[in-house]
């Protein structure tokens, strides 16, 4: 088994505190809301929203992805840090294990965010991914999620 681990950093124009618990704690209500061209539902399978928790993410149809299971690894509110597992999709079914992100929410002088992602890809066996086609791809749809966000509390400051 294999492990591709890929870093990237995202902008984003929105307060630290604000956009972790968008991104980390209100997943379920404000995502499907933000992005409903994008994602169906979001729901709490098994557990209570703290380390240990399933989360499962149901896409819209005719999206490449359908679904995905999420574990909650860590959640550190204070230190706004974040781990979550994808450990189920429909996708890379037969090359990957599973894919851990690491999440630290830092602050920028302008008064936004900036997110620092490390995401580890477990790979199965002898099977190969193509590293550069995952970081431009995930990362931009990662980038593309953190604007959705961005746009969504400028237009909505008091949310």
């Amino acid at each position: 088994m294999g492990v591709i681990t890929l870093e990237n950093e995202f902008v984003v124009g929105v307060a630290p505190a604000k956009l972790f618990k968008a991104y980390c704690l209100d997943t379920d209500t404000l995502l499907p809301k933000i992005l409903p061209e994008h994602i169906k539902s979001s729901e709490i399978v098994e557990g209570n929203g703290g380390p240990g928790t399933i989360r499962k993410i149901t896409f819209t149809e005719g999206k490449e992805l359908s679904y995905a299971k999420q574990k909650i690894e860590a959640i550190d509110e204070e230190n706004l840090t974040y781990s979550f597992s994808l450990i189920e999709a429909n996708v890379w079914k037969d090359a990957v294990e599973k894919v851990t992100y690491d999440h630290k929410f830092e602050p920028t002088p302008e008064g936004g965010s900036i997110c620092k992602r490390t995401s580890t890809y477990h790979i199965k066996g002898d099977a190969e991914i193509n590293k550069d086609q995952i970081k431009d791809v995930y990362g931009k749809k990662t980038a593309g999620l953190f604007k959705a966000i961005e746009a969504y509390f400028l237009a909505n400051p008091d949310a």
